[in-house]
């Protein structure tokens, strides 16, 4: 026997075997549809009886193996069935023939044949036969198990009479010597009479009933026969026969012990629908009761039904262990013989099994080790691939699985040996998929994502290599492509710089003619290939979604924060919240995107190969809103450190959007990488809201852009920075352009300015535009311009230091070409004589030190479309820098009374701080020129100023109000009011450029004081006689009345001029030195008569002369009066008399004379107002 059948299993000894195999021409699919339905009926119920009856069915034989049915009967073919097409009666002969041919090839083994034949319908197909099934078709076949269970009984039949045949004590009879076919030779010549010869048949024949029994269903009988045969044959040391024996005791065990069979499924449907004994399932435990079977107790019906006898005699039964010995033994007896390593082969798988079964692994792998070195005749390839394969199973019956992996590896490169003519590649690529488990080699990328490596990386390197030559040779690229990426992915940390290198060539070579994908590949055995994304080229260590540009970020206006406030848990911390990295993923961003605009999000890259690594087609995988991702291409350097990509999108529709990863193009591999398979990946969420889409507003200036980049306190970003050089004074355009560049239209537009902190006071206003203007060319559409125009006014102060700032005395000193001089000069306050203090070199005006610095933002805070709708906005800012040089300085400032009261002179002295020569002119004054660093003094005559208008006490401006801050509001507005007064310019010809100069700032107290109007301006005319005018002053609340109103006037008395005169004087300067303010004191009328009709009688006052009559004559007079500080004067006349005017002694007495009211109200020029107080009639 040549050809081993390695799915022999100890139970396949109680087998019948019956071959299925076809005669003439059917399709290989016909015959196996009728060869299943054939194997079906593997085993049934002997009738009256409670034996069941084994059938194994084999479509293949070799007939070589069928001469050793004597040794073995289970060996042995006792069945033969045939399956044919016929379609006409013609072919019936011929069919029937080759069917007869067909049995005689077993002939001599057989027990009964079947010949099923299909297609044949007639009379010849109405004859009833017994060996012969007629079928008109391979559908219409009802009957084909029950004529297989009717040949089994056949069977049975004759199987019975020759077990009792041989069973039956023939003691006159002469038993035959059964032989192996290479012992016929070796048996010539012997002594047949010798008892040594006769113990030979008899222990042959033990053993051969005791085959015949076990497949006759009589497992104790035939454990009775097989110890029986090898007490004989051992005594005869007929080693070969004698291990045969003892692998039918074990057989015999191993099927009273496990009923459910050794060989797996296969041997566990044997005994489906078989009645076992209930103590069946125990039966393998060791030490259970075993039965013990007497010799004498056989009958030839079977064992004598009175078993009490028979038990405490010798046990019958092996037990586990000692069914392990005794295969054991029965190999060692077998291996004696050079021809029997066939029968050596299949007892040490027999024996694998049942070790496999009792978990003795290693005593199982001893078998198998001794299964390898069993030397056979020159196997075929298919033999080797075969026998490979057996072992490979085997191996991973007991657990084995890297031993198992080697030898299936080794029957898939016998595939592909160099002997065979026709490699078989597919064969040869089945093989090598089933060992990846062995390896811990699984095609699934994720596997290799959970915590550190499994198994030997040089083999399955070398594994995977294989696959892909084999999958190549199958002329399948797409398979080569999903291998070798799987390769690099998975085993990229094991290889070497070189290997690295050679993979990737070999990668671009196969992508060149089959790029690879993402798409699930269907093996031919019908499993599938997972897709294998490039997580590691480039691997990704962190993922961060960006907010928009501050230019671009959308704002939720205030009046409608409140609808989209979250309701969020008060507590800090939650165990019952599952903190776990997809939350983290999934938590939702606090910024927004909008629908059209560009989104970004940034990638920290790192390349691990050895050279530059090409990244094409890098976009973003994202979920929940429509998303158009813009592709990028990259570039990294070998083994490059950490390196920010941005991958950049549009979102198409709003909602809430995922990022669920990115997509690559590497190496001509298309991979998806999801966030949630990639190890050690740090992101802060994920998802982000879209909102409706807004308009995009691009702003272009007039002016250059400014390297200076503006920070905001409140942490604004400006969008675009601009930057221009004034000097002091000067107002420059800027012109803005608004282009909406996107694909809304703009319908709401704000300006606002913000100055940010500087050391610097400005005066006036920096930044002053009009917008109704531009908002006139709303709404503004896509694509469109506007333009807006802001002012820039730089107008600091113009002082140069504070040291350097004092009254300047002008006794002689020339003022723009003319001296100065003035009668008044006595009013002057002299000024604080101080030491002049120079300042140092890097100090002095014009220095570069002294070019201010002033920044300010623009903001535009614009919206329109479905934005603008939902109550969105956006920010646009514009910094704005502006260095401000020095153009003139004020080095001192004081004043000169004029020739009238109500004017004054302005003394400033000018430096020009710039390096070109410089004009300043004031409002009706001549141009004043200024070379270089030059300094000259500039005489401006002005109309003295009414501060009367201002706030003088906090309740004015408030019950709360500061009072030194309500000062330096005054002194502001002052200052502003004199500075529009004096309208200063100046103005540089060679540059072209002008501007305006500020006393802001400059004016002292005492410079104010002279340039304010007095308290009390009057002049009055008399309608019609002289009246006395009464008038309380508000400054000192006094009721005062003068006689004289001018040192000149016009009167028919000319003796009256010089009283008139004497008494102006004196009461203008009695009246600068009147006491605070004091309450008029009340006088009678009866007083005031006879006050004025004979002179002031009252004892402080000194007024005498004759009561003063009416002149005839209306007089016509004008006065003017000078200052007066502590009161304002009201001037009326009763009349005159021709004795003369009545003067007074006491002037203060005789202001505070009481009044009568009665009469029209004269006007009285007071302070620039009109006032009115009541005409005294005398008398």
């Amino acid at each position: 026997m040549s050809v081993p059948d390695y799915m022999q299993c100890a139970e396949d000894h109680q087998t019948l075997l019956v071959v299925v195999q076809p005669v003439g021409i059917v399709s290989e699919e016909n015959f196996f549809k009728i060869y299943k339905r054939i194997s079906s009926v593997s085993q049934i119920s002997v009738r009256d009886s409670q034996r069941v009856l084994y059938i194994r069915y084999r479509h293949h034989y070799p007939p070589e193996n069928n001469e050793w049915g004597d040794f073995q009967t289970h060996r042995k073919v006792v069945g033969l069935i045939t399956i044919t097409d016929c379609f006409s009666a013609k072919d019936w002969p011929q069919t029937f023939e080759k069917f007869h041919v067909q049995k005689e090839i077993y002939g001599s083994t057989l027990y009964d044949s079947r010949l099923f034949v299909f297609g044949l319908q007639g009379e010849i197909a109405e004859q009833p036969r017994t060996d012969v099934a007629f079928y008109p078709n391979y559908e219409d076949c009802q009957t084909v198990e029950k004529r297989i269970e009717d040949f089994i009984e056949s069977l049975f039949i004759v199987l019975e009479s020759k077990r009792l045949d041989r069973a039956t004590d023939k003691s006159g009879d002469k038993i035959p010597l059964l032989c192996v076919p290479f012992e016929k030779k070796d048996f010539v010549g012997l002594d047949t009479d010798s008892r040594h010869y006769k113990k030979r048949c008899q222990g042959r024949m033990r053993k051969h009933v005791g085959d015949l029994c076990l497949q006759a269903g009589m497992l104790q009988d035939s454990l009775v026969h097989y110890h029986m045969s090898v007490e004989l044959l051992r005594s005869v040391n007929d080693f070969l026969w004698l291990g045969a024996a003892l692998e039918g005791l074990c057989s015999a065990s191993v099927i009273y012990h496990y009923p459910g069979g050794t060989g797996g499924e296969t041997g566990a449907r044997r005994f489906q629908g078989s009645s076992l004994p209930a103590e069946a399932a125990n039966r393998h435990r060791p030490g259970a009761q075993e039965v013990l079977i007497d010799p004498g107790a056989l009958t030839t019906n079977g064992i004598n039904p009175d078993t009490s006898a028979e038990i405490g005699r010798a046990k019958n039964c092996l037990s586990p262990e000692d069914i392990i010995d005794k295969y054991k033994e029965a190999i060692s007896y077998y291996s004696k013989y050079k021809n029997a390593g066939v029968i050596e082969l299949e007892a040490c798988v027999k024996a694998v099994r049942v070790l496999a079964i009792q978990k003795r692994s290693m005593e199982a792998s001893e078998f198998l080790q001794n299964a390898v070195y069993i030397n056979l005749r020159q196997l075929s390839e298919e033999e080797k691939i075969q026998r490979y394969s057996i072992l490979s199973e085997l191996y991973e019956l007991i657990g084995f699985h890297r031993k198992s992996a080697f030898f299936k590896r080794v029957a898939a490169m016998q595939c592909v040996a160099p002997s065979i003519a026709e490699p078989g590649w597919r064969a040869c690529y089945k093989l090598l998929l089933e060992t990846l488990p062995g390896y811990s080699l699984s095609l699934d990328p994720k596997d290799f994502s959970k915590g550190t490596h499994r198994g030997w990386a040089a083999v399955q390197m070398r594994l995977l290599h294989e696959l892909v030559y084999a999958s190549r040779r199958m002329g399948n690229p797409a398979l080569s492509v999903r291998h070798l990426s799987f390769l690099l992915q998975t085993m990229l940390d094991f290889l070497s710089d070189q290997e690295k290198k050679d993979v990737t060539q070999s990668l671009e070579n196969y992508t060149c003619k089959c790029p690879g994908t993402m798409e699930l590949l269907t093996l031919p055995g019908g499993p599938t290939l997972p897709p294998v994304p490039f997580t590691k080229l480039p691997i990704v260590r962190r993922v961060k979604l960006l907010n928009l540009p501050a230019s671009l970020r959308p704002q939720k206006m205030k009046s409608l924060l409140g609808q989209n406030v979250s309701t969020k848990s008060p507590f800090i911390y939650s165990p019952i919240i599952a903190h776990n990295r997809g939350e983290e993923r999934n938590k939702k961003i606090d910024f927004q995107w909008v629908q059209g605009d560009v989104c970004e999000v940034q990638l920290m890259v790192y390349n691990p190969m050895p050279f530059e690594l090409r990244v094409e087609n890098m976009g973003l995988l994202t979920s929940g809103v429509e998303f158009e991702s813009l592709p990028a291409a990259l570039s990294l350097p070998a083994e490059s450190g950490l390196y920010p990509v941005t991958l950049v999108g549009v979102p198409q529709t709003t909602g809430t959007i995922t990022v669920n990863g990115y997509h690559t193009t590497v190496f001509g591999v298309f991979s998806d990488c999801l966030l949630d398979n990639l190890p050690g990946v740090k992101t802060s969420g994920s998802t982000v809201e879209v909102i409706p889409a807004l308009p995009r507003l691009q702003i272009s200036t007039s002016l250059p852009r400014s390297a200076h980049s503006l920070q905001p306190s409140s942490g604004d970003e400006t969008s675009t920075n601009v930057s221009v050089q004034l000097y002091n004074g000067e107002t420059q355009q800027l012109v803005i352009k608004l282009e909406n560049i996107g694909m809304e239209p703009l319908e709401k537009l704000e300006v606002t300015s913000k100055i940010l902190t500087t050391k610097e006071k400005l005066y006036g206003d920096f930044l002053s535009w009009n917008l109704e203007e531009t908002l006139a060319q709303f709404p503004l559409q896509p694509g469109k311009v506007a333009t807006f125009v802001v002012n820039i006014k730089v107008k600091l102060d113009f002082s140069c230091q504070e040291n350097l700032l004092q009254d300047l005395s002008d006794d002689g000193i020339s003022v723009s070409g003319f001296p100065l001089c003035s009668p008044f000069r006595q009013v002057v306050r002299p000024r604080v004589e101080s030491k002049p203090v120079n300042p140092p070199e890097g100090s002095k005006p014009g220095d570069p030190s002294h070019v201010k610095t002033l920044e300010a933002i623009l903001n535009f805070k614009y919206s329109g479309g479905p934005g603008h709708v939902e109550g969105y906005y956006r920010n646009l800012s514009l910094g704005l820098h502006v260095e401000a040089e020095p153009s003139v300085f004020f080095t001192r400032v004081s004043t000169l009374p004029a020739t009238s009261t109500r004017q004054c002179h302005l003394l400033l002295d000018v430096f020009n701080s710039t390096e070109h020569e410089l004009t300043v002119s004031a409002r009706g004054n001549e141009e004043l020129i200024l070379h270089a660093g030059e300094c000259q003094r500039m005489a401006i005559q002005v109309d003295k100023f009414n501060f009367e208008s201002f706030p003088e006490s906090p309740g004015e401006k408030g019950q709360f109000a500061n009072p030194q801050q309500l000062e330096e509001e005054r002194q502001e507005a002052r200052g502003l009011e004199i500075d529009s007064k004096l309208d200063v310019h100046w103005r540089i010809p060679s540059l072209k450029r002008r501007g305006e100069a500020s006393v802001e700032g400059l004016l002292n107290q005492l410079v104010l004081e002279h340039l304010q109007l007095a308290p009390l301006q009057w002049g009055f005319s008399h309608p019609g006689g002289p009246w006395l005018l009464m008038r309380k002053c508000r400054s000192c609340h006094l009721r005062i009345g003068l006689l004289a109103a001018s040192k000149r006037y016009t009167c028919g008395n000319s003796s009256r001029r010089g009283i008139f005169g004497r008494i102006f004087r004196k009461g203008i300067q009695e009246a600068g030195q009147l006491p605070g303010p004091q309450k008029p004191q009340g006088v009678s009328p009866a007083t005031r008569h006879s006050a004025l009709d004979s002179g002031c009688g009252a004892t402080t006052c000194g007024l005498t002369g004759p009561t003063p009559r009416r002149h005839p004559r209306e007089p016509q007079w004008e006065a003017s009066g000078g200052q007066a500080t502590a009161a304002c004067l009201g001037l009326g006349f009763p009349g005159w008399g021709e004795g003369g005017f009545p003067r007074c002694e006491n002037l203060r007495h005789w202001m505070a004379m009481p009044r009568k009211c009665g009469g029209p109200l004269p006007r009285v020029v007071t302070g620039g107002h009109s006032v009115s107080g009541p005409w005294l009639p005398h008398g």
